[in-house]
This record gives structure tokens, C-alpha cells and sequence, in this order.
């Protein structure tokens, strides 16, 4: 019925395994003419079926595997796969009307983050097969969740992987402004003007966990983007908090999420890039209670790894350099080519030059709306890190 693929001996280890993609380099033939975004059924050198999922000619990952229970009816996959993600979601946040609704491959939904505000859904479309049939997803989520909006925020780098255009797409309604929660704090998204999808809602957790060190104490929100750990330390009664972003249209959704929500305590939005600040700070002795830093991914391939390592130890000695005894450190990196290890190590290394007495308190990757799949690393990307500095 579809056109099939077939790998090279020994290569179906790793499918077995529960990895969902196929690489252009394992594949030993295919069996008629498939277009990119279609979807095609994968065999074992010795013909034993291992899945179902979409190819690209055009693309390093040849297939990206649904589950094993695609039957042909593809709108019925993605309804109940949808359907399933959801139901995760309300079981790990019941009182949230704003998440992640869908994290491609771990939701076997491969190429394809959903994301829920309210009554609006924002799809990021990664993949051959899910751009084709968008509109597929667009009409379960109108049928199934009453969705008034639906519409894309792409982005670039992952759909020139996939040879896709730089396009985004209204698939239903409008493009509205959202008010939203992550459960302690509101949020003003307007996305006409906004990054990602809207909202990083990979470090919610995160910041719920970060508010136990803050209340009575003077925070640093350093990248402090629309003020996510900043705004739940100022929830949690922090006595001061500063914000510091290079972008002055985040530090300004900052300040209309800062009043969104009633707050009055001290605080400083300072448009400066964060380690000039850092600097300035540490030479006039200026010191806080709480360090929070979460940078943007300065790893985005292989090539870039080793900077970003110096870069992550450059930045994690010089916020080090303006947190008090007693002290926390909480520290970020969304560079998917860095490891966990080779974070501790950059942090480890940092605190040696700088002769600070560090101990890892928690650990954690992203949020629980961002599922991992054990035998596929390429689902975990987020590293997030307290320390105590005693």
C-alpha cells in the first residue's frame, strides 16, 4: 500500500530500540517514488516491518516513525495522539489552560509542537509530512477542542533541515493577544511580537522550584526574556528583584506583565547585555542573594560546542562573582549538543576559578509537557541546575 524503505543490515537496531528516525545513510533502497511528505512503511534488511512514517528525500532524517498504532487513517492518528497528549497534560497541570500540548516525537506526532493558550493553539511545524497535512492536524483541534484560533510560528533553522520554506500560516480565526498562567503567575502574550511559539513554557517547573529560595531575598533575573523566574521571585515575596535583557521590547513585556499582575515591590528592568552587566556589577561590588541566569542556546550545532563550553563557564564564573555567602545559583542551557555532564563541568570549572564553595541541590530537564523518550537523547535538550554556594 506504501512505498517502502529499506535499511541496511544491522541498521534496524536502534528503530527496535524505540529511536524514531531514520537517517539517509542507513537506507539501502526504496521501493517506488515517494515524495517528501509522504508517508512510507520501513523494513529490515531481512523484510521485517519496523513502522510506518513520513519521508523526505530532501532531509538528513529520511523517515520520522509514527507508533505502532497508525492503521492508515491518518486524521484517526493524529486525533487520538492529540487526544492522549492532552490528557497528560491535564493530569500533570488540571487548573492550566495554557501548556504544551504536543512535543513532536515524544507524542508521536512526528515533526510537529502544539501549543495551547487557552482557546488559541500555535503549531511549530518541523517536518515534511506535517507541513502537508496541517490542515489534518488544524481540524482535530477545531473538532475535538473547540479551538477558535490556529495558527503557526515556524521556525527557521529546523524547517531549512527539512528543505521547507520560511512561511507561517492562519489556519483558523486570528492572531490574537492571550493572557495566560503558568500557575502562580500571569502573562501578556501578544504574537504579533513575540519569540518561539509565544512562551517557553519548557522551564514552568522550573521556575515553580526556583520560588522556594527567593522570598526575602535580592534576585538577579539575568536573560531574563519576558521575565518568567523574575516574576514568580517577586510572586514569592523577594524583598528586590532586577531584571536584565538586551531586547527593550522583552524588558517592556516584562514591565506589562510586572503591572498584569499587581506587583509593587522594588524592582529594575536594565536593558544591557548580561555580561556587561555581570561585570559592572562585580566592580562595584554590587551582590545578590539569587542568581538566576538562562541564556539562550549558544550551541546550536556540533561545530559550536567547545565555544559554547567556554562561553557557559565564562558566564557561570561572572554571575558567581556577584552572589553572596550564602548563595544561589540557578543556571540554565537549552544546547541540546551539550551534555548534562559537560554542564557540570563548565559550572564545576567555574567555581573553581572563582573559589566558590558550590553544591548541586536539584537537578531537572524541561517541564513534564516536554516528554522524553529514554532511547531517543534528541527529546532532551533542556539542562537546569541549582547551586548552593556556602
Amino acid at each position: 500500500m506504501y512505498p517502502e524503505v529499506i535499511l541496511k543490515k544491522r541498521e534496524e537496531k536502534r528503530i527496535r530500540s524505540g529511536h524514531k528516525w531514520v537517517f539517509s545513510n542507513e537506507i539501502q533502497s526504496v521501493d517506488g517514488t515517494p515524495q517528501s511528505g509522504d508517508i512510507v512503511q520501513v523494513f529490515s534488511d531481512s523484510h521485517h516491518p519496523l513502522g510506518h512514517g513520513f519521508y523526505n528525500k530532501n532531509s538528513l532524517i529520511s523517515v520520522r516513525l509514527f507508533d505502532d498504532s497508525f492503521t492508515g487513517d491518518l486524521k484517526d492518528y493524529f486525533r487520538n495522539k492529540v487526544k492522549s497528549a492532552n490528557e497528560l497534560r491535564l493530569s500533570c497541570y488540571p487548573n492550566r489552560t495554557a501548556y504544551r500540548l504536543a512535543f513532536s516525537e515524544s507524542d508521536h506526532l512526528p515533526g510537529l509542537i502544539i501549543d495551547r493558550y487557552n482557546s488559541t493553539y500555535v503549531l511549530q511545524v518541523n517536518s515534511a509530512g506535517m507541513e502537508k497535512n496541517a490542515r489534518l492536524i488544524s481540524e482535530v483541534l477545531s473538532e475535538e477542542f473547540n479551538a477558535v484560533n490556529i495558527f503557526s510560528r515556524n521556525e527557521k533553522y529546523f524547517r531549512s533541515l527539512e528543505q521547507l520554506e520560511d512561511t507561517d500560516t492562519v489556519y483558523l480565526g486570528t492572531e490574537p493577544v492571550e493572557v495566560i498562567s503558568d500557575g502562580y503567575v500571569k502573562y501578556e502574550i501578544d504574537f504579533s511580537n513575540s519569540q518561539k511559539t509565544g512562551f517557553y513554557f519548557d522551564q514552568c517547573d522550573n521556575r515553580a522550584f526556583a520560588r522556594r529560595f527567593c522570598t526575602g531575598k535580592k534576585v538577579l533575573d539575568a536573560f531574563c526574556n519576558q521575565g518568567g523566574f523574575g516574576l514568580n521571585a517577586t510572586q514569592a515575596l523577594a524583598e528586590d528583584v532586577v531584571f536584565v535583557d538586551s531586547s527593550r521590547s522583552e524588558l517592556a513585556k516584562v514591565q506589562k506583565n510586572y503591572s498584569l499582575n499587581g506587583f509593587s515591590s522594588e524592582r529594575s528592568f536594565i536593558e544591557n547585555d548580561v555580561f556587561d552587566f555581570l561585570e559592572a556589577c562585580a566592580q562595584r561590588g554590587e551582590t545578590f542573594d539569587v542568581v538566576m541566569i538562562d541564556p539562550p542556546a549558544f550551541a546550536k550545532n556540533k561545530k559550536a560546542k567547545q565555544a559554547a563550553l567556554k562561553g557557559y563557564e565564562k558566564l557561570n564564573r561572572m554571575a558567581l562573582a556577584v552572589l553572596r555567602k550564602p548563595g544561589v545559583l540557578i543556571t540554565s542551557s537549552c544546547s541540546y549538543h551539550i551534555t548534562k555532564e559537560e554542564f557540570f563541568e563548565a559550572v564545576g570549572l567555574a567555581g573553581l576559578k572563582s573559589k566558590k564553595n558550590l553544591r548541586l541541590i536539584y537537578y531537572n530537564g524541561a517541564s513534564i509537557d516536554h516528554p522524553v523518550i529514554p532511547a531517543m537523547p534528541e527529546t532532551s535538550y533542556l539542562k537546569f541546575a541549582v547551586y548552593y554556594n556556602i
